[in-house]
């Protein structure tokens, strides 16, 4: 067994048929393992699945510590890295018991995020569908969806500039689109800018 740790906290164990094995210190004392113990294939077979499990956890916590996931997501980012389906499972599960994985404050954490950024609820949506948060979810977090004219308007302001020409107001439309705004509130806050700025605006449903 390796005297170190490597930079995960894992310490090598090198077995007898020249396979090795990656263990964190915990299984290391939980099996009060050390240099030339022999090990019946019983508790080999226990070494290794505590050991797995053990990764699973440590893995998830990496992972949740890295950013906002869901369980859903979390499960998947496990099995992806190489994690057995159900030690990833009952790692997610873990993680939930601790608390440190929650998909309802998961998604309010999106979409705090996305009204920070000025996106618009259809943002939040495709967010809330890429972090895998259920459904169910969607409603509660999203009812309360501040009113984002104003920052349509300020998007607006800062993209249009002197007279816009017509691909000028076209590529505004677009991101603002892009940015999740629906075309009804892009449409009136296009109207109050361009009132505003005294622009001609007979051509403005041309972009809708």
């Amino acid at each position: 067994m390796a005297a170190k740790p490597d930079r995960m906290g894992r310490y090598l164990v090198r077995l007898s048929d020249g396979s090795t094995m990656k263990l964190y210190r915990q299984t290391v004392e939980d099996f009060s393992l050390y240099a030339g113990q022999e090990l019946t294939q019983e508790r080999l077979m226990v070494l290794r699945k505590s050991a797995g499990e053990m990764s699973a956890k440590m893995r998830a916590i990496r992972i949740v510590t890295a950013s906002n996931v869901s369980t859903r997501d979390l499960e998947q980012r496990l099995v992806h890295k190489g994690e057995d389906r159900a030690q990833a499972k009952a790692a997610v599960a873990w993680m939930e018991e601790l608390k440190l994985v929650d998909d309802a404050d998961t998604a309010r954490q999106i979409v705090h995020h996305c009204v920070a950024r000025g996106y618009g609820p259809a943002r939040a949506r495709q967010m809330l569908y890429e972090k895998q948060i259920p459904r169910e979810l969607w409603e509660q977090v999203l009812a309360d969806y501040p009113d984002q004219s104003d920052q349509i308007q300020q998007f607006l302001r800062t993209r249009l500039k002197d007279v816009p020409d017509e691909k000028q107001i076209r590529r505004t439309v677009d991101a603002l689109l892009r940015r999740g705004h629906s075309r009804a509130s892009i449409r009136n806050a296009l109207r109050q800018v361009l009132e505003e700025a005294d622009w001609e605006s007979d051509e403005e449903n041309d972009f809708f």
